[in-house]
Parts: structure tokens; sequence; C-alpha cells
């Protein structure tokens, strides 16, 4: 009974890990998309794209047109007032918009438009028309400025907008969202009357804190933004603010509010639409408000939309469909995984032609992952999850329970068969320190079997923590090394069996010489082979540091004397790039050529703070390796 308990613990462990690791997290966005429309006639009354990378700067996709095209969405051939949110799953997006052709006139409209999709690019869409779809409708005027949120209380997705009757002010009503984002369900009600009974419309509501903020325009008395507070949406209950938060004398509406990515602050954007112009003020309670509008720039001018932060998966798909703005330079490239991760090893596999990414999970108060996860790609560009490979807290690894830490992976050619052999560094159940055990497996997707027993248990220099450990089979010689420590190196020559040491070959190989402050070693060795020469590579400082980089010297054998390089480092901060602490790495060779890459983590530039965490807050990036004529390693190029 117990070993079944066991077995499904580890069962639903793995399928948590699982969804984790799928699931978008804020450290995945490196970008914003603006949904947005353009003017008052119909050629302009139809949803368009643009995009930025800092939140500021935005630049318009397809030439500032359409990408929907409203005489297919609508009743009336427009669409105004795009409001673009991201679902709970992550992957899901809703859009809703005022079914509307303002030539008509302001009163003319009934109708909004829901639209649905998966990939930002091709939407499906149902038409509400108020007077169709409810009765007792004869007076109802107009329908404007929908929204969509997630109302956490109901597990719901509320649509809320504002509606006027002949003789009665704008009020914002609410209806909640069937599950296929196709209908309405129940009677509309009224979300939010103010205090004076006077109108109110495009409603905006920012969930902050435990909070509802609803930010909406004062209309036809006062024409700015206000605020009003909830824990409930449906309470009834709102606090209002008496004060107007839009910074400027000119009318204005349309209120979007988004956070920046990894930052603390807020924008609060509103079309100042007498004067064509779009004003951002920026915010960190949600309270106070500062004009920022010498940040930002845009070669379009916008009409009431909103901004939500994207991924670069997402950002590549819509400027694949409709263009990349020649002011966006070329789309980011790093990070290469999604989420935190950090102390990365690369394989090649000569069994199944992909390159595969083994990491320390990250984003883990104390480095407290206990789990080794998988990703593997074809051209080292684009790479696909494979799941969890070895789960310390499963039965399979008896031995460890946590801090899952830098592995590394070999493969062999065994007896005609492909073995694939994993180490890593792990917490032992009796809390006598880090050591570092194996696992096997048949495919380089794993799932890995652990030995039962850590392969490395003390440090043979006396100090330091075993961890951080390197697997190395010399082309020369065919035999395996392993190499580890924090604090001190050290290497070993290993059996023919791969999971034991021969012993008599453990050595301690800290590497001495030059300037301390470039080359001093930490931890994270890391060895391989080029035209006659053995490399070490090494990690200098403190992980959580911003000068935390990669230091090397040279050897003519696996087990030393190590030289350390005249200039030793190898990757370090670029401030200016806003990359810090790019270190401890791995390398790869593409197969048959003489073209090397570095595979490294940095420090996410959203968590540089000391109070942030940076030491868990980490992110995989590669970047080319190149070589002088004399075999000394150039400083890496760094890309964002």
């Amino acid at each position: 009974m117990r070993n079944r308990i066991l077995t499904l613990l580890a069962f639903f462990s793995f399928v948590a890990n699982v969804s984790f690791a799928s699931s978008v997290e804020e450290k995945d966005y490196v970008a914003y998309l603006f949904t947005y429309f353009t003017g008052n006639h119909i050629s302009e009354e139809a949803v368009c794209y643009a995009v930025s990378m800092d939140g500021y700067s935005y630049w318009a996709l397809n030439g500032n047109k359409p990408v929907i095209d409203s005489k297919v969405i609508s009743s009336t051939g427009g669409v105004r007032d795009p409001h673009i949110l991201r679902c709970e799953d992550g992957k899901t997006f809703y859009m809703v918009v005022t079914d509307m052709v303002s030539d008509n006139g302001w009163d003319s409209n009934r109708a909004m438009v829901l639209l649905k999709s998966t990939d930002l690019v091709n939407w499906s869409h149902s038409i509400i028309n108020m007077q169709k779809r409810y009765k007792g409708q004869e007076k109802l005027k107009r329908v404007w400025a929908p929204q969509t949120i997630f109302d956490r209380e109901a597990g719901k997705y509320m649509i809320y907008w504002s509606m006027q009757y002949a003789g009665g002010p704008d009020v914002i009503y609410y209806a909640y969202a069937n599950d296929d984002f196709t209908d309405l369900i129940g009677e509309p009600k009224p979300l939010f009357i103010p205090a004076d009974k006077k109108s109110c419309i495009d409603g905006d509501i920012v969930y902050k804190d435990g909070t509802y903020h609803l930010f909406y325009k004062t209309e036809g008395h006062g024409n700015g933004i206000k605020v009003a507070t909830t824990r409930s949406l449906v309470s009834g209950k709102w606090k209002e603010s008496a004060d107007y938060k839009q910074q400027t004398k000119e009318a204005v509406e349309g209120a979007g509010t988004f956070k920046l990515i990894g930052q603390d602050k807020y924008i609060l954007m509103y079309d100042v639409y007498m004067k064509g112009q779009y004003q951002f003020t920026e915010t960190t309670d949600l309270e106070h408000f500062k004009v920022i509008d010498h940040a930002v720039s845009m070669n379009f001018h916008p009409r009431h939309g909103t901004i939500i932060p994207i991924t670069r998966a997402e950002l590549q798909r819509i400027t694949d469909r409709w263009g990349k703005p020649a002011e966006l330079g070329e789309l980011p490239q790093n990070p290469v995984l999604p989420g935190f991760h950090a102390d990365p090893e690369i394989l090649y596999s000569h069994l199944t032609g992909k390159y595969y990414i083994y990491s320390t999970t990250d984003g883990q108060p104390g480095w407290g992952g206990w789990y080794f996860t998988a990703f593997s790609s074809p051209d080292m560009k684009d790479w696909s999850y494979e799941g969890v490979v070895l789960d310390l807290r499963s039965p399979q690894v008896p031995w460890a329970n946590g801090n899952a830490w830098a592995p590394a992976a070999e493969e062999k050619l065994i007896d005609g068969k492909y073995k694939y052999f994993f180490y890593y560094s792990g917490n032992p159940n009796d809390g006598s320190g880090k050591q570092i055990g194996v696992a096997v497996a048949d495919s380089p997707a794993g799932p890995f079997k652990d030995m039962g027993k850590p392969i490395v248990t003390e440090s043979p220099a006396g100090k330091g923590q075993q961890i951080d450990v390197d697997v190395f089979t010399d082309p020369v010689s065919g035999k395996s090394y392993l190499y580890w420590g924090n604090g001190y190196m050290a290497g070993a020559e290993l059996n023919a069996d791969m999971v034991s040491l021969k012993k008599e070959t453990v050595r301690v190989m800290t590497p001495k010489g030059g300037t301390l402050k470039d080359y001093e070693y930490r931890e994270a060795p890391y060895v391989f082979y080029r035209k006659g020469i053995y490399y070490f590579m090494w990690s200098v400082d403190d992980t959580g540091s911003a000068n935390y980089h990669v230091a090397y010297g040279t050897s003519d054998s696996p087990l030393g004397k190590i030289k350390v390089a005249e200039d030793p480092i190898v990757t370090i901060q670029n401030p200016e790039k806003e990359i810090y602490g790019p270190a401890h790495n791995a390398v790869i060779c593409k197969p048959g050529t003489d073209e090397w890459y570095i595979v490294y983590h940095r420090i996410n530039k959203n968590y540089l703070d000391k109070d942030k965490g940076p030491g868990v807050h980490r992110e995989v990036c590669i970047d080319r390796l190149e070589f002088n004529e004399d075999g000394t390693l150039k400083r890496v190029q760094l890309t964002e």
C-alpha cells in the first residue's frame, strides 16, 4: 500500500511539473501587442496590430492596415474599441469589440462582437445583438466598449460594457461568457453605477493585490478618467476616487492599463481624442500617475485600444503573418527556453539527430528545485519541451530529495546500442551535504533510472560542495572523465561502466595563475577538445552577481595541468544590453563542422535587485563561440 501511495504521489508530482512547465510565466514575455482602431470612418473602424519590445516604442504591423476584416465579423461593417485578453490557460485569447460604424450615428449600434483565437492570427467570432438576444430592449440606444476579465470568485470570464437607454445615463453592465466564448449567460446586470448616477463608459478593470481597479470615463460631464475599486466584482460595493486620473486638461477616453514585463510599474494610457493623440502615464500603485510621453513613440495614430505582453513565439507568428517592421530590428533569440532555467547542459544525440538541453529548474526560492526537464531541438533554434526526465522526490531516486542542480549528460555507444548517462547533484536524505548522482536511460529524453546511490560523496580538497558536475569523453583516447566542485575543481577518470570513478585518478585541478578578479575559480567546470587542445572553462564570482562570468584555460591532458589563458574572460556582463551574470556554461560543436556554440544562463534583467532573488531567476541562452587562429578563445558577443 505504501508503494502505491508513493507511486501516486510521484505521478501527481510529474503531472504538476509538466503543467507548470507548459504554462506562460511573466518571464516568458519578450514584447507587447497593441490592438487598436484608427479613426471615425468605416475604412478605419477595424482591428489593427502594433508591437513593442519595451512597452514604450510601438510599430504598426501590416502597414497600419486592419488584421481582421470588419465586414466579415460585424453586423455594421465596422468595429471599434478592441480589448484583448490572454486567458488563464496561457494559450487562448479573447477579444471583444464594439460593432459600430460612427457614420451611422453615435446612437446607432446595438451589438458587440466576441472573438476567440489560439494563435493571434486566426479568429472565430460571434455577434451579440442586445435587442435580438434579449427581450424588452426597445429603448436601447447604444452598446459601447466591451471588455473581458476573469472573475476569480466565479471562476468565469466576465464581459462588461456600457449601455444607454433612452432618457437614462450610460451604465456599465456585465454578463458572464459561456464556455465557448460565443454567447452571454443570463441577463445583463449593472456592474457599476457612480454615486452621482451620471454616465460612465469605457470601463477598464485591472486586478492587483486582491483588488479590482475600474478605470472609466465620465461621459458628458468632465470627460475624464476616474477609478473605483472593489474586492468582489459583483458585490456592488465600490470605493470611488474623487479625482481624475488623466494628466491633461484635454478630454480623454478609452483607458487602457497594462503592467510592464518584470516590473512593478503599470502604464495607464488613454485617447486624447480631440487632439488625435495618445497619452501614456506611469504608476506603481494605480493611484498616482506621471506623464511619460517623452519616452513613448509610435509610427501610427491609434484610437481606443489595449495592450498585452506576448512571448517570442507569438511575436514571431504575427510578424511572419503581417511582416516585421524595419524599426523592430532583429527579433530576439535569447533566452531560448521558456521560464526560469539555469546551469544548462547541451547534448547532441546521434540516435535522434536532435540537440537536448538539461538544466536546473529555476525560479524556486533557495534553489529548491527537485526535478530535471529536457528540451529538444533539431536546429538549436526551436526548442520543444520533452517533459521531466528525473524527479528527486520520486521512488526512482532513493538517496536524494531535492536541490536538483547542474546536470551533465553523455551519449555512449555500448555493444551497438546508444546509452545515455545523466549526472547531477542532489541533497541526500541524511542531510550529509550535496553529493553527485548518476542515472541511465536508453533515450536522451529519458526517463532516467537512478543507480541508487551517489557517485561522488566527499570533497578531495577537504572543502567546498560536491556540485556542478561535467562529463567529457576524450576523442583521442575514448576515455570518459568527470569534473565537479564548488570552491575547488576536481577531476577523475570514469570506469568503463560510466557509473563509477577510478578512485586512484581523482585529483584536485583548481586553476591557478592570472589576474584573480578575471579568473578566480568558483564553480561549474566544463571541458571540451578542439585541434589538440583541451579547453577548461569555469564560472567566476557568485551566481547571483551581475559580475558572474566565464573564464578559461587550456591543457594538453584531460586531467591537467591547466594553464589560465592570458585573456581568460569568455563571457561577462554587458549593462548596455541589460545582460547580467552570463555564466555556468556548456559547449557544443555542430556535428561534422567546426561551428561552436556556448550555452549559458544569465540573470533575468527584471530580477537583478537583491530583494528579487537574482540567483534563482535565471534564463538559458545560446551564442556563437569563436576561436582566434592560435586557438585562443574570442570573448563571446552576447546577444539579447
